[in-house]
């Protein structure tokens, strides 16, 4: 096997499955370690490391050997199939929406403002504050749609009130697909029971709604969440982790700690009202 051809970018066939090569580092005794991602059907974007000392047979493919096979379908049908498919598996890069719009609902199109302003920006951080009844939560689904359909929200994490989990819990499955796994105290616990005691508990999904009392005990939790990090953050009705006056209550510390361990950041809340809306509303 010639070492130079391990390069990131070579496709390798490791333990019968194909693999693209995505880095190369040098061990301590000479050899090399693969990070590389699954190209084939059952290990298709599985990423694993392999070192060529352990390993019994590295094979480098060369692409000078493809096999052309020519397309005998109608009008080259298959081929055209191919290249689409091709197409749709490309991530986009522009700010134009693709697939948050086509979500199950009848949306209106100040919906999609929040999310066309977001992806102008290189980091998603930005607060949707509609009225109650205006669809703040649909605008947040629309945008994490867009960011999950350009491979920038494997990771996410909401929070919301108790009161609220379920039906940010159920919008978000049934209007957009997005599944979101619901903790609590208990199922923190029963996680922790499972994996290795140095094992970070927040790992353990790759997409979950929790209160924000739940994770705004310090002293359980605070470790955890430093050594964690998500794609994208959200926090539903955020008016409840904003600071009072000179005080800072647990829930706003908790928001300052997780405002830093992510690029993109969603927070959701009603609009400001005046002291005369105020007023109206007492009476």
């Amino acid at each position: 096997m010639n070492r130079n051809v391990l390069a990131p970018g070579a496709r390798v066939l490791i333990r019968d499955a194909e693999w693209l090569v995505r880095r190369v580092d040098v061990t301590s005794t000479g050899g090399r370690a693969l990070s590389v991602t699954g190209i084939s059907e059952i290990v298709r974007n599985r990423e694993a490391i392999f070192l060529t000392e352990a390993e019994k047979s590295i094979e480098a493919l060369d692409p000078a050997q493809t096999n052309i096979v020519q397309d005998s379908s109608e009008k080259y049908s298959a081929g055209m199939l191919y290249i689409e498919s091709l197409l749709r598996q490309t991530a986009p890069s522009d700010e134009h929406l693709y697939i948050g719009h086509k979500a199950a609902m009848d949306f209106v199109p100040y919906q999609l403002d929040p999310a066309i302003q977001a992806l102008k920006q290189p980091r998603q951080r930005i607060l949707i504050a509609d009225a109650v009844g205006l669809g703040k939560t649909l605008a947040a689904g629309i945008l994490l749609s867009e960011l999950i359909r350009r491979g920038r929200a494997q990771r996410i994490l909401v929070l919301a009130i108790k009161s609220m989990l379920t039906q940010f819990q159920k919008e978000m499955w049934s209007r957009f697909t997005i599944p979101l796994t619901r903790l609590d105290s208990v199922g923190i616990q029963r996680i922790r029971s499972r994996i290795p005691t140095n094992h970070n508990p927040f790992y353990y999904y790759d997409k979950a709604i929790i209160s924000i009392d739940t994770l705004k005990q310090d002293s359980e939790y605070r470790n955890y969440l430093e050594g964690a990090y998500w794609d994208v953050i959200v926090i539903d009705e955020a008016q409840n982790v904003a600071e009072r006056r000179r005080s800072s209550s647990k829930r706003s510390k908790l928001a300052k700690l997780l405002s830093g361990r992510s690029d993109t950041l969603i927070m959701c809340r009603p609009p400001l009202m005046t002291e005369a809306q105020r007023a109206s509303q007492a009476s």
